[in-house]
């Protein structure tokens, strides 16, 4: 077993698992200790590095891409030393983050772990997290549907929309963009056939308005993956069929002469439906071009 055991935690690999554990430190983020024992299958990591310091290094874990719903809620919204998959290390400690990361790599090469994206989420994300207090309300998850309530900042539109019951049914993402400067950010919840994210995330029922506090981004960032979580994996929009488009989804096996590369009608009835999803606001920009290529690559 390889094992570093520094101030900032400890990490652990036995050939199959990765254990990272935050340290007590007072120096250590409380993000890092609100989240735990984090346990990182081998499958799931991408690649390990040590970057030396003039005190120390730091142990740097990249994981796959779509591996981690806590990594995919996180990423560029929190800072380094907040981010579990970084470790400070002393310089009386260098010589074993060296041997771990040998170790790590030489399992990564035995097993033929590919470093590219996954399909599914090999990782849970977190358990029930805490009460998200933000600007203007606050947001509460069971696992199964969003609860959002107002206080006295929020503007009228939101006041008089009462209460917000979210099913998980109903989501087709979370959309976090953190405080920046001056400027105050939102966790918007883009609900299905509703439009009203188009609106100011002031005025919109289905987000709140975030002003930059360390808690509040602390509990964003474990509301967020928890909700991720249990949502369709993000590789599931990148297909047209994953998108909730009218008719019935394809076979998995649909023969030839059946795929939209044959049929230039079909191509276009999935391009016009595509564009209406969009116009109706159920598809981002974002969303509609992901679809609209990898239809066009069927093509």
């Amino acid at each position: 077993m390889a094992e570093v055991m520094v101030r900032d935690g400890t990490w652990t690999f036995d050939g199959e698992i990765l254990r990272i554990v935050p340290g007590r430190d007072r120096s250590v983020k409380k993000l890092r200790q609100m989240l735990g024992e984090v346990q990182v299958p081998l499958e799931a990591v991408a690649g390990i590095a040590y970057e030396p310091g003039k005190k120390g290094g730091r142990l740097r874990l990249r994981l796959r891409e779509g591996a981690d719903p806590f990594a995919e809620a996180t990423r560029g919204r929190i800072a380094d030393a907040a981010d579990p998959y970084q470790l400070a290390v002393e310089t009386d400690r260098t010589g074993a983050a060296q041997y771990f990361v040998d170790e790590v790599r030489n399992a990564l090469v035995i097993e033929q772990v590919p470093d590219g994206p996954t399909d599914r989420y090999l990782m849970p994300g977190p358990g029930m997290p805490p009460v998200l207090s933000a600007g203007d309300g606050s947001a509460t998850f069971d696992g199964e549907s969003i609860r959002l309530e107002w206080n006295w900042a929020a503007e009228e539109a939101k006041k008089s929309a009462g209460v917000q019951r979210l099913p998980l049914g109903d989501l087709l993402g979370v959309e976090w963009v953190p405080a920046a400067g001056l400027e105050s950010g939102h966790l918007r919840f883009r609900v299905r056939n509703v439009t009203a994210h188009k609106l100011a995330p002031k005025h919109d029922p289905h987000c709140l308005v975030l002003w930059g506090l360390d808690k509040e981004t602390r509990t964003a960032a474990l509301f967020v993956s928890a909700v991720l979580s249990r949502l369709p994996h993000p590789a599931a929009a990148r297909e047209p069929a994953a998108l909730d488009t009218p008719g019935p989804a394809p076979a998995s096996d649909p023969g030839p002469g059946t795929g939209p590369g044959d049929d230039p009608d079909a191509l276009l009835r999935r391009l016009r439906e595509l564009g209406e999803l969009r116009r109706d606001g159920v598809l981002t920009e974002e969303e509609f071009t992901a679809a609209k290529q990898a239809l066009l690559r069927r093509f």
